[in-house]
């Protein structure tokens, strides 16, 4: 049995780090790796998360560390939970958790550490103690025994910060190809939500307020769309995204068509939302790997997206891709894919899903994780990796 222990800045169903662990050890095979996952703080409906995670033996401790601030005494926590659990692996998510994890596992013998850097932010786009803890973390990089990232764009940026670290594992972001697919009656139960009527089309995004998310090109392009399309509406989800927010109001108002837009706040169906548009955008101006471009097109729906991070890779031409904070090509954009014909739509659409089954499907993401900590359980073990198996090798995922 393979003990692993995560260590995450935050847990709940907030971030795209936080889906993405919940995923991968709700799947993991139980008769070989026992996880443990320890947070820093507490995300979006963290106790309802630690009920999911409960029904498939995972255990969710909480250091009760409030953000931006230092506690000793949480730290003093994570040093009694590692010696309780006595892991093989620390697995850390986040810059935070990279530095904490890194220094608890050290000084309690963890065999093996393994980083996860979920980010592709230039510094100056991190508060300053992000970029503070960053910065300790070029210099510490070389200490892990691997450092996972979930786009290649993160990989390239971290390099250039001065990471330097023994390996390298480009590790993709996973996709519930369950929830997120095809729905044809998602448009009919979205315009029911919204009472709307059927003529109703939709343009969404899916994204908490972030200055990187940048709405406000978003909302930008979705005004000069609205006086050319009636029958047009604006979806937006996230948290931050609420009628009550005064800076979203404040861009929805301004466009002239306050009354098309639809701000919908956190959602837990997300999914449903997404398989009801009839474009999803991301206007981000830095992203890493987008898990909102990937899941609408798990879901059939085609993307506009700006050409930051991974995104023109993740759509491999399904879709539109335009500069950063620029609204009119990216409502120009919009024009192109509301003129194509539906028969063409759906081919795109249907592309798209097989696009993203082939590379972020859940089962081929956990797969490529089992198969690291085995390798980096047996390494520690006998000084050589864990023997072969039918699985895909995760060397054929990394960069040297």
């Amino acid at each position: 049995m393979i003990k692993v222990l995560h260590l995450t800045s935050s847990f709940g169903f907030g971030g795209g780090a936080e889906t993405n662990l919940l995923r991968l050890v709700s799947r993991m095979d139980r008769a070989r790796f026992r996880n443990t996952i320890v947070t820093m703080t507490v995300g979006v409906n963290h106790d309802l998360a630690c009920e999911r995670l409960a029904e498939s033996g995972v255990t969710v401790y909480s250091l009760g560390m409030r953000r931006g601030v230092a506690n000793p005494f949480a730290a003093a926590r994570l040093f009694r939970i590692i010696r309780r659990i006595q892991p093989q692996i620390m697995q850390t998510w986040m810059y935070h958790a990279d530095l904490l994890g890194l220094l608890a596992g050290k000084w309690e013998g963890v065999p093996s550490i393994a980083w996860n850097i979920r980010c592709s932010l230039d510094s100056a786009d991190l508060g300053w103690m992000s970029a503070l803890v960053r910065r300790l973390l070029v210099l510490l990089s070389s200490y892990p025994d691997v450092v996972l990232a979930n786009s290649r764009s993160g990989i390239e940026l971290h390099r250039a910060l001065g990471y330097k670290p023994r390996k390298w594992l480009y590790m993709p972001n996973s996709l519930d190809l369950d929830s997120f697919r095809p729905d044809d009656q998602a448009g009919a139960w979205l315009r029911s939500q919204l009472l709307l009527p059927s003529r109703a089309r939709f343009i969404g995004l899916i994204g908490r307020l972030h200055p990187v998310k940048d709405h406000e090109t978003f909302i930008k392009a979705a005004g000069l769309l609205a006086s050319e399309y009636p029958d047009l509406h604006f979806v937006l989800v996230g948290k931050g995204m609420e009628e009550q927010n005064p800076y979203v109001k404040g861009l929805v108002v301004a466009t002239a068509a306050a009354d098309r837009f639809h701000l919908l706040g956190h959602r837990t169906d997300v999914n449903r939302v997404t398989a009801g548009l009839d474009i999803a955008c991301c206007s981000s101006v830095s992203e890493g790997s987008s898990n909102v471009v990937a899941e609408a097109m798990a879901c059939g729906v085609l993307c506009v997206v700006t050409d930051v991070g991974d995104s023109s890779q993740i759509l491999q031409g399904l879709g539109r891709v335009v500069p950063p904070k620029d609204p009119a090509s990216f409502a120009q954009a919009c024009r192109e894919l509301l003129a194509l014909p539906p028969s063409e739509r759906r081919e795109l659409g249907a592309a798209a899903r097989a696009q993203v089954t082939e590379r972020f499907s859940l089962s081929k993401s956990v797969e490529r994780y089992e198969l690291l900590y085995e390798r980096l359980a047996y390494s520690r073990r006998d000084s050589r990796y864990a023997p072969s198996t039918n699985r895909d090798d995760v060397s054929m995922h990394s960069l040297s």
